[in-house]
């Protein structure tokens, strides 16, 4: 059976959906004789317009959002370990350990661990030497 030439004007599609939808189209194509293909295309084309903001909603309902996002940032540490202090000036965390021991970046020693104000460290960084 030879295969049908494929539409330059075509990009393949290939999902996953849960089983009973997939035995709903089957048994749509099987009722309609079109390939399920065809079927997803007329779906596409009746149901999906990107610049329809509404009919979106529409289709996604409140399982899925379409066209939304929520972003929240992280919160800065006010006060940070040798290794997020190291993170933050991207050298290594024994060389902040070295200055501070050195006392040349503001820090103060709790204890056996060094701790570090972000607000004094970005303060330091911005004087001139």
């Amino acid at each position: 059976m030879a295969r049908p030439r494929k539409n330059a004007d075509e990009t393949p599609l290939f999902v996953r959906i849960p089983s009973a939808e997939a035995a709903k189209l089957h048994h749509a194509s099987s009722v309609l004789g079109a390939p399920k293909r065809e079927l997803i295309t007329r779906l596409v084309a009746r149901y999906v317009d990107p610049k329809d903001l509404g009919a979106l909603s529409a289709l996604g309902g409140s399982e899925m959002g379409v066209g939304r996002h929520s972003f929240r940032p992280a919160e800065e540490l006010e006060i940070l370990t040798p290794a997020q202090l190291a993170g933050l000036l991207q050298v290594e965390e024994e060389t902040v350990i070295e200055l501070a021991e050195k006392r040349e970046l503001p820090g103060r020693k709790i204890g056996e661990e060094w701790r570090f104000s972000r607000d004094a460290v970005v303060a330091w960084l911005a004087e001139e030497e």
